[in-house]
């Protein structure tokens, strides 16, 4: 379905910055007599406002239109131990921000008492009035329709639970909810190193495990909202069980507990003395603790980070040959485990899929890192504030 006249204009200025009349009509290829009613009433609405004169053209020099200043819009990026949250302008560019360590399962009214706070933190602070909108990622499967998690197997009590409704009705703006690694996906597309493409896969490495489907330029989500979930695609026939229950999924095989997981269970057989010592250190160990033992040389964190890598490789080798990408983004933490993870997702992938499939497809790690999610929910709550204009 064509997108309305008003919504091309918002998104032409977020995108561009101002526009002449002139500039404007030519892009969108309307009669001037339209495009200059639908400014008069998105200026009305506060919308877009004049801009001082455009360069000149030859003869009377036309008047830059763009979009109002006071555009605020709020970004949510949940994971499974931290929330970013932040409040961009009108293009987009971080006005405010703040992290905090929070632990998705402590179910939904702990966690988004925790998004509130932090957003009224940040509006106390002056970062902005009233939002225009705000966009929510959240690291489970969400039904897009409805703005509800639907049984995620790391969000215990999430199931169903209004979270549109609830944050709609306390910051009285319009919310959009997705899929964390779509929202990454989003932003990686409109602002990262996957700008310039419109097919391209976005893989997160996490706690979990999951894959945006960005094709002719929009996120596919499918039916139901769960497309891309490979963390629960089986890799290991008689694998680790799996948070969704079922055994053998990538992500018990190369999630970040799995990892983690992993790493210990080597130190305390006496297979890595590096990581051994790490362990006793802290008590615990993490996928960070493996990149940096496996970049000082340990042969046990980088037999990890291989074998996790290889499991990788093999499920997006399938996902090649089906979808064909122009491109592959790996972000999230893991991606923080460097060359080596790579080169072994590399090394797979273009074995097995076919040449034709691989001879022109780049495999990188994303140039946002920790902002994609962030940038992808505000895009998506200033769509939302844009098409209800």
């Amino acid at each position: 379905m064509a997108e309305g006249l008003a919504y091309q204009v918002l998104c032409l200025l977020r995108e561009h910055g101002p526009l002449s009349r002139v500039e404007l009509a030519d892009r969108l290829a309307v009669p001037r007599a339209r495009l200059l009613s639908e400014l008069a009433r998105l200026t009305d609405a506060d919308r877009v406002r004049e801009a001082g004169p455009a360069a000149s053209r030859g003869g009377r020099r036309s008047t830059l239109i763009e979009l109002s200043p006071k555009h605020r819009f709020g970004a949510v990026d949940l994971g499974a131990t931290s929330v970013r949250i932040e409040v961009t302008d009108r293009s987009l560019d971080p006005v405010a921000a703040v992290e905090e360590a929070v632990d998705i399962r402590s179910g939904p009214r702990p966690v988004l008492r925790v998004v509130t706070e932090l957003l009224e933190k940040l509006r106390a602070e002056g970062a902005y009035r009233q939002l225009d909108g705000l966009g929510v990622g959240l690291p489970g499967p969400v039904s897009f329709r409805d703005g509800v998690p639907v049984s995620p197997p790391i969000m215990p009590g999430w199931d169903g639970f209004p979270v549109r409704e609830l944050l709609a009705h306390e910051h009285n703006c319009p919310v959009v909810v997705d899929n964390d690694v779509n929202i990454m996906a989003i932003g990686e597309g409109y602002g990262g190193v996957a700008r310039s493409v419109e097919d391209f896969l976005f893989v997160k490495l996490g706690t979990g495990v999951g894959c945006g489907i960005h094709l002719g330029g929009e996120v596919f989500r499918g039916k139901d909202g769960c497309a891309g979930d490979i963390g629960h695609m089986q890799v290991v026939a008689h694998g680790p069980v799996c948070a969704c229950g079922n055994t053998g999924c990538l992500e018990a095989v190369f999630g970040g507990a799995a990892l983690a997981r992993d790493a210990t269970a080597a130190a305390r057989a006496g297979r890595s003395e590096a990581l051994a010592g790490r362990l006793a250190a802290a008590g615990t160990l993490t996928a960070y603790d493996v990149g940096q033992a496996a970049a000082a040389g340990d042969a046990t964190s980088v037999a990890l980070i291989r074998a996790g890598g290889a499991a990788l490789g093999g499920v997006l080798a399938s996902l090649v040959s089906f979808v064909n990408p122009s491109m592959i983004v790996i972000g999230g933490g893991l991606a923080g485990l460097g060359h080596r993870l790579l080169a072994e997702v590399r090394a797979v992938v273009y074995g097995r899929s076919l040449p034709l499939a691989t001879g022109n497809l780049p495999l990188v790690v994303s140039e946002l890192g920790e902002r994609a999610g962030a940038l992808g929910a505000a895009k998506l709550a200033s769509d939302l504030v844009f098409r209800q204009s």
